[in-house]
């Protein structure tokens, strides 16, 4: 067994479709954001405002390496972690990483209304920062091992396709 690395932008279903999994798995789950809002002991807005983005990135860069020196689990990376340029490929061969693609739309769709999202606020709204996020970070969410399209409303297709995946591609 191996980890399995959930990545995309935000709204793409990380969280929801890989506690999913891990439940129909019987494996562990890990949320990178959560562990991060608790180590800080502060929302992931904040420590944006005091740290910045690169102070945030560097947290969840100490966070994901903690993560994966533990036993395996089926993580959800925040929609930046893979966006950083060498974050893939220097977890090639020990974990799974999946891309769960997803619309722009459908991203806005999810996160509106949701916890404050710190890269979505400003000028043209959730829906064009969306746009703008994944034209810059696809071509990195590509890099992953593999992909999952997750546009539909329904958590157990997604999960159900991400629990063949792990057991094809012998990573759980």
């Amino acid at each position: 067994m191996r980890h399995i690395l959930l990545v995309g932008l935000p709204g793409a279903g990380k969280t929801t479709v890989g506690a999913r999994a891990a439940e129909l798995l019987r494996g562990t789950f890990v949320d990178v954001d959560a562990l991060i809002v608790r180590r800080m002991q502060m929302p992931i807005e904040r420590i944006f405002g005091e740290r910045g983005e690169s102070g945030f990135r560097d947290i969840e860069r100490e966070i994901v390496t903690a993560v994966l020196a533990g036993d395996p689990a089926i993580v959800a990376t925040g929609g930046g972690w893979a966006a950083q340029p060498g974050h893939l490929d220097a977890v090639r061969g020990r974990a799974l990483s999946v891309y769960l693609r997803t619309t722009a739309t459908t991203a806005a769709r999810r996160v509106e209304g949701g916890a404050a999202r710190p890269l979505l606020g400003g000028p043209g709204g959730t829906m064009e920062r969306m746009r703008m996020l994944l034209k810059e970070r696809e071509p990195l969410y590509l890099q992953a091992d593999a992909e999952i399209v997750n546009d539909s409303e329904s958590v157990d297709v997604a999960a159900s396709e991400l629990v063949r995946l792990a057991k094809e591609l012998a990573a759980w």
